[in-house]
């Protein structure tokens, strides 16, 4: 099993901005992807960002241009640094561990395992 630690949610001002950060640990697979969705009140959860273990991301065309996903120098360790924030992206940040060539696509998956989640508020 894998086990999800996220870090680096809180409360900022519109146009501030927040790093979140996700560390796997446990029996991780040499190919997986680390993915980031967002469950935004009275809204549809969504998927904000995407990064492969070859390197491949994607953003959600929102944020796109403020977002933006990278690789840590820790072991499983994936950060989204989010700037610019804006209050339609106050929500619940999910990281989500997927393994399978259908995580990156969202269209299948052999393992897949979700962290807690960690609040990002954005005011105005």
């Amino acid at each position: 099993q894998v086990q999800l630690v996220e870090s680096g949610g809180g409360s900022v001002q519109a146009g501030g901005s927040l790093r979140l950060s996700c560390e796997a640990s446990g029996r991780i697979y040499a190919i997986y992807t680390i993915l980031w969705y967002r469950q935004i009140p009275k809204k549809q959860r969504e998927l904000v960002a995407a990064i492969t273990t070859g390197g491949d991301t994607k953003h959600i065309d929102s944020a796109k241009r403020r977002f933006h996903i990278t690789r840590g120098n820790g072991k499983a360790t994936v950060s989204l640094q989010m700037n610019r924030l804006e209050p339609e992206d106050t929500g619940v940040y999910y990281c989500n561990y997927c393994s399978g060539y259908g995580c990156f696509d969202e269209t299948d998956y052999e393992y897949t395992y979700w962290g807690q989640g960690t609040q990002v508020t954005v005011s105005s």
